[in-house]
C-alpha cells in the first residue's frame, strides 16, 4: 500500500486576511461561547472579548422589564449578527498565546514562530500552529497561559531561579496511551523530558510557587488584578474553563401586553407626569407611531411597578429577588389569562383544559394550566470558572466588561408550555414520612458536603435547597420530559423545566426551550389535556420502575457529581443540560416509585403502579 502523504499545509489555499470570522448562533453566545469563553475557529483558539466592545448598533432590543429590574440593566440586547458587509459583530482575542508546532514540536509564545502577516503557521516548516492544550485558572475567574517553562524545570531549577535558560522547548506525544503520561515536554537546554502527568492536581501549581497572575485577557486594556486564588490546570475545553450564569424570566400580565413593549423607551418619562400630562405625551405619541395607546392601561403599568418588590435593596438579597420573581410568575400561572381576554400582540396566554381534571385527582396533580403561548427572556449575567453554580452558590461572579454597562446580552424563546400542580397538602403528609425523610436528608447531605470541600470559607456554606418537595418536583419532570419526547415528537433539548418549589410553591412548568424549528412543532399543549396527561404521567411513572443500571441505580448512596443524587442516572432520568434547571442533580426516581424493599417511599405509589 502507498503510506498516506505527510501531513502538510495546502499548497493554493486563498489566503484569508484579518479579522477572521466564525461563525456561531445568538444563542450559543447566551449558553456556549459568551464572553470569557474560548472558541476554536478552524485550528485557532480565541477568547470572546468582553461586551463594552461589541459593536450593538444593529442589534434588536429585548425588554424584559421584571428582570431588568432585578439585573440593575435598562434592556437586553440580541447578540449582534454579522455578514461579509456588516460592520456589526463580537470581538475575540487571540487566546491562548503559547501554540506548538505539530511538525517540529516547537513550542512557545505565538509571536516567537515568526508567521507571516495574516498566517498562524510555524514560520520554519509553513506548518499550521496548534493552541497550547492547557491553561490554568482561578475561581475569581481570571485565566491565563499554562507555565510550561516552569512545569519542565521544576525539577531542575536551582533556589531563587527566575529566569529563563535559554532552550527551546518542544511538545511531543508518544501516542502510547491517551493519558497525560504520554504528552511529553522537554528542552534543549539539556533537562531530562517530563510528562504532563499530575499537573491537574490541585496544588501542582502552587507547589510550584506559581499564583494567579489576575489576567483578564478576555476584556481588553484591562489590569492585572492582584488575586490570592490558587491558580488550578484546565483543558482549554474543560466545562469547568467557562461556566455561564444565565437569569431567566417568562413574561406576564401586565407587562406582556403590546402597550408595555412598545413603551419601553419611554417609561423614564412617562414616571415624571401626572395623568394629564401622560394623557397628552401618549396623543402625541399615537400619532407618531399609528399605535392606539390607552391612558389607563399606562397608569395600571406605573400602579403595577410601585407594587413590585422583585428589585434587590439594602435589606432584601437579589436571592430574594429571583425568588419573588419565580413567585410573581407562579401566581400568574394559577390565575391564568384566557386567549379571549388578549390580543394578537400579548404574550402570554394561559387557560384551563376544556375537560374535568378529575381523572388527574389519584396523581395529586390539581389544577393544569395549558400555556398557548410563552415567552421567555434569558440574560447572560456574568460567567464563573473551576467553580459552578451547581457545586457552589457562593460562586464568584466575572464581569463581562471593564465598565458597568446598561445592557446586558440576552435572548428571548416564544414558545408554548404545560403548568401543573401538586397537592401541597398531600406533598407535606408524605414528606413527613421518617423513610422519605431519611433519603432526602442524605441528598442534603451530600450537596451540604460538597459545596464545604469547594467553599473558600467552609464554615459559611449556605443551606442546600434539597427538600423532598423540591426533589420530587424536579424528578416528575425529568420523567414526563423524557416521556413526552417520545409521545410527543420532541427531542428531549428542546424541553425545559422551570420548578417552583419551596414552602409556599410546589408547580412545574415545562415548555419549548430552543428558538429554533425544534421549539415549535406545536403540540405541547396537548399533552396537556387530563386525559392525556394521566396516560402520560401513567407511562411515565411505569418508565421510572426500571432502569437497565438497575440494581446498582436504584440501591445508590450516591450519584452524579459530588454524589447529590440518588436514584438516577442516563439510563433512566438525565436530560441533556439544556433542559435542566439544576444541571441534572438533586435527582431521586424512588421518591417518585419507591424502592424495592421499600414501596411506601414513592409518592406515586398508593394504588397507580402494578
Amino acid at each position: 500500500m502507498t503510506p498516506p502523504p505527510s501531513r502538510r499545509r495546502r499548497t493554493g489555499a486563498p489566503e484569508r486576511s484579518y479579522p477572521r470570522r466564525g461563525s456561531v448562533r445568538r444563542a450559543q453566545m447566551i449558553t456556549t461561547y459568551g464572553v470569557g469563553s474560548m472558541v476554536a475557529v478552524d485550528n485557532e483558539s480565541f477568547i470572546v472579548s468582553g461586551i463594552d466592545s461589541w459593536n450593538i448598533s444593529e442589534a434588536p432590543t429585548v425588554y424584559e422589564h421584571r428582570l431588568a429590574h432585578v439585573l440593575g440593566v435598562k434592556s437586553f440586547r440580541l447578540p449582534p449578527a454579522s455578514d461579509d458587509t456588516s460592520k456589526d459583530g463580537v470581538h475575540v482575542r487571540r487566546f491562548p498565546l503559547w501554540h506548538s508546532c505539530p511538525n517540529c514540536n516547537a513550542l512557545q509564545h505565538v509571536r516567537g514562530f515568526n508567521c507571516s502577516p495574516g498566517k498562524n503557521e510555524c514560520g520554519d516548516c509553513d506548518e499550521e500552529l496548534v493552541p497550547a492544550r492547557f491553561v490554568m485558572a482561578c475561581a475569581k475567574g481570571h485565566i491565563d497561559d499554562f507555565p510550561y517553562w516552569k512545569w519542565a524545570h521544576r525539577n531542575n531549577r536551582q533556589e531563587g531561579d527566575s529566569g529563563f535558560c535559554g532552550g527551546e522547548m518542544r511538545l511531543r506525544t508518544n501516542g502510547k496511551t491517551a493519558s497525560l503520561r504520554s504528552i511529553l515536554i522537554s528542552c534543549t537546554c539539556g533537562i531530562p523530558e517530563v510528562s504532563m502527568e499530575g499537573a491537574f492536581r490541585s496544588t501542582a501549581l502552587s507547589d510550584l510557587k506559581v499564583f494567579c497572575s489576575g489576567r483578564r485577557p478576555w476584556l481588553g486594556g484591562a489590569p492585572a488584578e492582584h488575586c490570592s486564588e490558587k491558580p488550578r490546570t484546565l483543558q482549554r475545553g474543560s466545562s469547568v474553563a467557562w461556566q455561564p450564569i444565565v437569569k431567566t424570566a417568562l413574561s406576564i400580565p401586565p407587562w406582556s401586553d403590546g402597550h408595555a413593549a412598545r413603551l419601553e423607551l419611554h417609561w423614564d418619562t412617562l414616571r415624571e407626569m401626572n395623568r394629564d400630562g401622560i394623557e397628552i405625551y401618549l396623543k402625541a405619541l399615537t400619532l407618531q407611531e399609528n399605535y392606539e395607546f390607552s391612558t389607563d392601561k399606562v397608569m395600571a403599568l406605573l400602579e403595577a411597578e410601585n407594587h413590585e418588590e422583585t428589585g434587590p435593596d439594602e435589606d432584601r438579597g437579589t436571592d430574594q429577588a429571583y425568588v419573588a420573581l419565580r413567585k410573581q410568575e407562579y401566581e400568574r400561572l394559577i390565575a391564568g389569562r384566557l386567549e379571549s381576554e388578549t390580543d394578537h400582540e400579548d404574550q402570554f396566554v394561559c387557560e384551563p383544559p376544556r375537560s374535568s381534571a378529575a381523572v388527574l385527582t389519584p396523581y395529586g396533580v390539581t389544577g393544569p394550566m395549558l400555556v398557548k403561548r410563552l415567552r421567555e427572556v434569558r440574560a447572560l449575567k456574568s460567567f464563573s470558572r473551576v467553580d459552578t453554580p451547581e457545586t457552589r452558590t457562593d460562586v464568584h461572579e466575572a464581569a463581562l466588561s471593564l465598565t458597568p454597562m446598561d445592557w446586558l446580552p440576552a435572548m428571548e424563546v416564544q414558545g408554548e408550555g404545560v403548568f401543573l400542580r401538586l397537592d401541597e397538602q398531600r406533598v407535606d403528609s408524605w414528606a413527613q414520612s421518617v423513610a422519605v425523610a431519611a433519603r432526602v436528608e442524605r441528598i442534603r447531605n451530600n450537596h451540604e458536603r460538597m459545596m464545604r470541600q469547594r467553599a473558600q470559607d467552609p464554615q459559611f456554606v449556605p443551606d442546600s435547597p434539597a427538600s423532598a418537595r423540591m426533589v420530587l418536583l424536579h424528578t416528575l419532570a425529568h420523567a414526563l420530559i423524557n416521556e413526552w419526547s417520545l409521545d410527543g415528537g420532541y427531542p428531549a433539548a428542546s424541553l425545559r423545566e422551570r420548578l417552583y418549589a419551596n414552602d409556599s410553591m410546589a408547580g412545574m412548568l415545562i415548555c419549548t426551550a430552543t428558538s429554533d424549528s425544534a421549539g415549535s412543532l406545536g403540540g405541547l399543549v396537548a399533552q396537556g389535556e387530563p386525559d392525556r396527561l394521566a396516560s402520560s404521567m401513567h407511562s411515565a411513572l411505569i418508565r421510572a420502575q426500571w432502569c437497565s443500571a438497575d440494581p446498582l441505580c436504584v440501591e445508590s448512596e450516591g450519584s452524579g457529581v459530588g454524589g447529590i443524587n440518588l436514584a438516577a442516572c442516563h439510563a433512566c432520568v438525565l436530560l441533556p443540560e439544556t433542559s435542566c434547571e439544576h444541571n441534572n442533580g438533586l435527582l431521586d426516581r424512588a421518591l417518585l416509585i419507591g424502592t424495592p424493599e421499600d414501596p411506601s417511599i414513592g409518592f406515586f405509589n398508593e394504588g397507580l403502579l402494578p
